[in-house]
């Protein structure tokens, strides 16, 4: 199998995916689930090889990833800056792994594992 579903349809995986990766590139490190970040992790490492690559095309592509709303619009320019301007140049001289996935034991509800998932 090449990813996780999740249990949700592909639609909502995607915003799932979206909004995940945005809170993590602003927050630069969340806490959920294992499967969820096992997820997360290949999503905001293209989206870093995106902002390492600088030019308006990959900006732009990033820019349409990031998960942007009205109500969010400084929000989504945040994000897209923060990546290109303040994440992607930590990592110039790395070739990938720009995650790092922490366990921190199941969650008390349904006891799902739960994780940190912060850039390195």
């Amino acid at each position: 199998m090449g990813y996780r579903k999740l249990g949700r349809t592909s639609a909502q995986r995607k915003a799932m995916l979206r909004d995940l990766s945005t809170d993590l590139i602003i927050n630069e490190r969340i806490e959920t689930t294992e499967a969820r970040a096992k997820e997360l992790r290949s999503v905001v490492e293209k989206l870093i090889t995106l902002g390492k690559r600088g030019d308006l095309h990959a900006r732009r592509q990033a820019a349409a990833y990031v998960r942007h709303e009205v109500a969010d619009a400084e929000k989504n320019q945040d994000a897209v800056q923060k990546l290109f301007s303040d994440i992607a140049p930590r990592y110039e001289e790395r070739q990938g792994g720009y995650t790092r996935i922490m366990k921190i034991g199941p969650r008390r509800g349904d006891a799902a594992p739960m994780v940190i998932i912060e850039l390195v």
